[in-house]
């Protein structure tokens, strides 16, 4: 039971008005700013552009270029591989 005297029918007619006055604002909201928060629709239009962006900077920020410049240096000390399995090979450093 409500403490401040309220019955059970008035509290269910008070959330009616706010979820009315609710809507209302959201609706408000969506006609006032809908074209500034459509992002679905911005990037859909930019859609290979915003994955290479983001291919890129991942590639980027996992250390790629580092990993990928010691890759090809390391390739031209390293000599001349006679057999391998998997990742271990012989390698004739000579």
């Amino acid at each position: 039971m409500a403490t401040d005297g309220r019955t059970p029918e008035r509290v269910r007619a008070d959330l009616a008005q706010e979820r009315e006055q609710l809507a209302g604002a959201v609706d408000r909201l969506r006609s006032e700013f809908g074209e500034a928060t459509d992002v679905t629709g911005k990037l859909s239009a930019k859609l290979p552009v915003v994955a290479a962006g983001a291919a890129s900077a991942g590639f980027v920020l996992a250390g790629g270029i580092g990993a990928t410049m010691r890759l090809f240096a390391r390739r031209g000390r390293e000599g001349r591989a006679k057999a391998g399995v998997g990742r271990f090979w012989l390698v004739d450093r000579g």
